[in-house]
């Protein structure tokens, strides 16, 4: 695995050598001011996570994408073999979709061009994973940033500013092999993760708008394939801006010995973990709630729920109200603790949670059972962005000072 992109990292030869490394101590954490009220920059938190320490529980210039790539709103960063950093984006500099792909010079982070050929940069673009031992690499597509930060508008889907298929490329010679499209049932693809053994290749796919998860994998004819095979229901409601609400999986993210899949529903507002031995037939064995869109005490009635008897109860930990809903989620190494953050995007949060805004959002820590699977809120963790001396800030992405389960790749 790549620990940082030159120079000396913890390293490890395998995912399942990397879960015997010491216990996380510190995880970095993006805080977003845009779109709030505070006019201040975005920063990066670093927060202690080691229970034992007193203090437990604490760029690059968008011009230069501009004029070197023609991109804009950058998004998944990547440690490559030649020591350079590939990051994607979302669209151009007007706020049009465009899957293009960045290079920065790994010491100097110096914008050193596009990865893609030229004319090859897929409509829309977001996440990207790649496993050199197969040749490929997978992209995912969300909008075009120009609707994203308006909030989500229904009529933007219909009008096609929204993506549903996931690009296969030739990791060699950066040439766009596929375009599978997800149908309807696959709107909205955004994180994508393969299985860490370095030979497998098959890998799984969230997919926000309809609550889906779709398996990706390598044919027998040698090029790739896809198959749905979860799906959470729509809740029919009232009191919401439409009939019916979707589950909107936003982050997704495996274990490192490949045997749990973990998934957030930001607006149904719970964390799921599925056993994924047999990744054709997923099977859910962990479940909690830390808040959401249809809680018993909040604006919106549940009339018709195909998996729960009634509506879950707000998510109290060490006397505060999670604010928001799990978001961006993030694993122990050894597979027994899980971060979330409840932060998706600063004009959507505003939209569907305006409390983040005024309360800013927080990071909670869930205890996960290996063995049979489960999960259950770590009641003594919480970390609470709205105390910044700042002001409230919006959290966003996890991550390991030395890689973690969504940034290293094993060659």
């Amino acid at each position: 695995a790549i620990a940082k992109c030159r120079g000396c990292g913890p390293g490890y030869k395998s995912p399942l050598d990397a879960m015997k490394g010491p216990r996380e101590e510190i995880v970095y954490v993006p805080c977003i001011y845009r779109n709030t009220n505070i006019e201040k920059p975005d920063y990066l938190a670093t927060v202690d996570v080691d229970p034992k320490s007193a203090n437990y529980c604490k760029t690059v210039e968008p011009s230069e994408l501009f004029w070197k790539c023609g991109l804009a709103n950058p998004h998944t960063s990547h440690c490559l073999g030649s020591g350079q950093i590939m990051i994607s984006t979302m669209g151009d500099p007007y706020g049009n979709g465009n899957g293009g792909f960045v290079l920065l010079d790994g010491e100097t982070f110096e914008v050193i061009g596009n990865w893609e050929l030229p004319g090859e940069a897929a409509p829309f673009g977001y996440d990207f994973w790649y496993q050199p031992r197969h040749n490929v690499m997978i992209s995912t597509e969300w909008g075009a940033p120009k609707v994203l930060a308006n909030g989500f508008n229904p009529n933007d889907v219909k009008a096609g500013h929204y993506g549903q298929s996931i690009h296969v490329w030739d990791w060699t010679t950066h040439k766009r092999l596929q375009s599978l499209d997800l149908g309807v049932a696959g709107a909205i693809p955004l994180e994508v993760r393969f299985l860490h053994n370095p030979d497998a290749a098959e890998g799984f796919v969230g997919c926000a708008l309809n609550g889906t998860v779709f398996r990706f994998y390598k044919t027998q004819k040698g090029d790739w394939a896809t198959e749905k095979v979860i799906g959470v229901p729509s809740k029919k409601v009232e009191g919401w801006i439409l009939p019916e609400m979707p589950s909107l999986i936003t982050d997704i993210l495996i274990s490192l010995d490949d045997r749990f899949l973990y998934f957030s529903n930001w607006l149904h507002g719970d964390i799921r973990q599925y056993d994924i031995t047999d990744t054709r037939n997923p099977r859910l064995v962990g479940q909690v709630f830390l808040g959401g869109s249809i809680l018993n005490d909040g604006l919106v009635k549940v009339t018709e729920d195909q998996e729960l008897d009634g509506q879950p109860s707000p998510c109290i930990i060490k006397g505060k109200r999670v604010p928001g809903s799990p978001q961006m989620l993030q694993l122990s190494l050894d597979g027994k603790r899980l971060y979330s953050t409840t932060s998706l995007y600063s004009a959507w949060d505003k939209q569907f949670y305006p409390d983040l805004i005024k309360e800013g959002s927080v990071m909670t820590q869930i205890d996960v059972d290996t063995v049979k699977g489960g999960l259950r809120v770590n009641p003594d963790f919480l970390v609470d962005f709205g105390r910044e001396p700042d002001g409230p800030a919006l959290a966003h992405e996890v991550r390991y000072p030395g890689g973690d389960c969504t940034s290293d790749i094993w060659i």
